[in-house]
């Protein structure tokens, strides 16, 4: 893969290498699910840029049917859209949990939430 050439697919492997390594370092929850957000954002931007050909159109006939040579190949882009949708989901429950974490112990910090967790249950 030539990476001058490709460089949709390069901006997404940095992209997802920014949201592992947040993934990894942080430790308040929204700074990870904010992470978690940008790893989606790269692999739909890998997936668009792969199922891209230049050259083609939209798979939308317009004349009737003409070979399947002309055209673009629907999934990758049905793909990102459904992905799309899961990953607000996700986010959106991800987002509830956290809060209920923040109610019950008072902070947004992983280890912090660890600690008192361990608290809780030897008592």
């Amino acid at each position: 893969m030539n990476l001058s050439i490709n460089y949709y697919s390069a901006v997404a492997i940095v992209l997802f290498g920014i949201g592992f390594m947040d993934l990894l370092m942080q430790n308040n929850l929204i700074k990870k699910f904010i992470g978690l957000n940008i790893m989606d954002t790269a692999l739909y931007l890998f997936l668009a840029a792969e199922g891209y050909i230049t050259g083609r159109i939209a798979p939308i006939l317009t004349d009737g049917v003409v070979d399947a040579s002309y055209y673009i190949n629907p999934v990758p882009a049905g793909l990102v859209l459904t992905g799309i949708v899961v990953s607000v989901s996700v986010t959106a429950f991800s987002l509830a949990l956290v809060q209920r974490l923040y109610k019950h112990f008072g902070t947004l910090n992983m280890d912090e939430i660890m600690r008192l967790s361990r608290e809780g249950e030897s008592e």
